[in-house]
């Protein structure tokens, strides 16, 4: 028998063993080590646990191992087999339909969208793309004034983004659509946009590590160079912001080819202090100035054979 500080040892040494791949909660087997067996042997993850010599029973110890074992055999993210990931401090039920929380937005929702945004003057927000719920839901818990629609084109993503709405008890304040982009959603001027669409080529997804692939392809791939999605919220999104509004997007490992595409639009390139980049903020005004620039290069990506 063992303690659950051995049993995290015991387990980051099987996990650095195996090469699997990191970054969908974790970034290192030690922590994706803590997490698992914290998780199996029902502690909390908040920072108070301090009872490492714990012994962990029998059946603590076989769940141990059949976490264990579908993590190094099967190369899903442990999320998954959890069903559970955390997003600004937030407990979310995720599952294969919906890609794993991982978005530096946390940071900025944490803050209030400052100092890009006043927050006090935002009643409206809309999440656009929004997988399990997290954005949409973690903005209606960080800013509790605001009313918050969200959209998917994913019905099984809008499933599991429901059960994360009931679960933190916002139902009164996020409204869920199953919409194409904007096509769905009512019309409406919002306040705040904030979007992490698909924005990875679709010839890289081959190359991604498995973790990766055990994602949803529909949250993951846009076009031949990941930017199909995001030009096209770039075109319409001044018809749905209101006049000092902004919008807030990720478009990831992306950022040098949405510059390359549009290298006359002024976009604010955001730094975060936990990490994360390919985040951009823009203001109504700048996508205005900038409509000539974003409606080229949306025809002429039609107009390629």
């Amino acid at each position: 028998m063992a303690s659950v500080g051995q049993w995290i040892k015991q387990v980051t040494t099987e996990l650095e063993s195996a090469g699997l791949f990191y970054g969908h909660g974790t970034d290192n087997p030690s922590d994706e080590a803590a997490w698992l067996v914290m998780h199996a042997v029902g502690a909390p993850l908040d920072g108070s646990f301090s009872c490492w010599e714990n012994v962990a029973t029998m059946e603590q110890e076989s769940r141990i191992r059949q976490i264990l074992a579908l993590r190094t055999d099967q190369r899903v993210p442990l999320a998954y087999i959890l069903r559970s990931s955390w997003f600004a401090g937030l407990e979310f039920e995720v599952s294969p339909a919906v890609l794993v929380p991982r978005s530096p937005i946390a940071e900025l929702i944490r803050e209030q969208f400052r100092p890009w945004i006043e927050p006090e003057l935002v009643s409206n927000a809309l999440d656009l793309c929004t997988g399990s719920g997290c954005i949409a839901i973690a903005m209606a818990v960080f800013m509790p004034w605001v009313k918050v629609d969200a959209c998917d084109i994913s019905p099984q993503a809008l499933a599991i983004a429901r059960k994360n709405v009931a679960k933190h008890g916002v139902s009164d304040r996020v409204a869920l659509f199953e919409s194409d982009l904007f096509a769905g959603l009512p019309a409406k001027p919002y306040d705040l946009i904030v979007t992490n669409p698909p924005y990875v080529p679709q010839t890289s997804l081959r190359d991604l590590p498995a973790e990766y692939r055990a994602e949803p392809e529909l949250g993951l791939a846009s076009g031949a160079d990941g930017l199909d999605a995001c030009l096209e919220i770039l075109a319409q999104a001044t018809n749905y912001l209101a006049p000092r509004g902004i919008l807030v997007g990720e478009v990831g490992e992306s950022e040098t080819r949405l510059q390359n595409v549009l290298p006359s639009v002024p976009f604010i390139w955001l730094q975060f202090d936990n990490g994360g980049s390919g985040v951009f903020v823009l203001s109504r005004k700048q996508l205005l100035q900038s409509a000539g620039a974003i409606e080229t290069a949306v025809e002429e990506r039609k107009n390629v054979i």
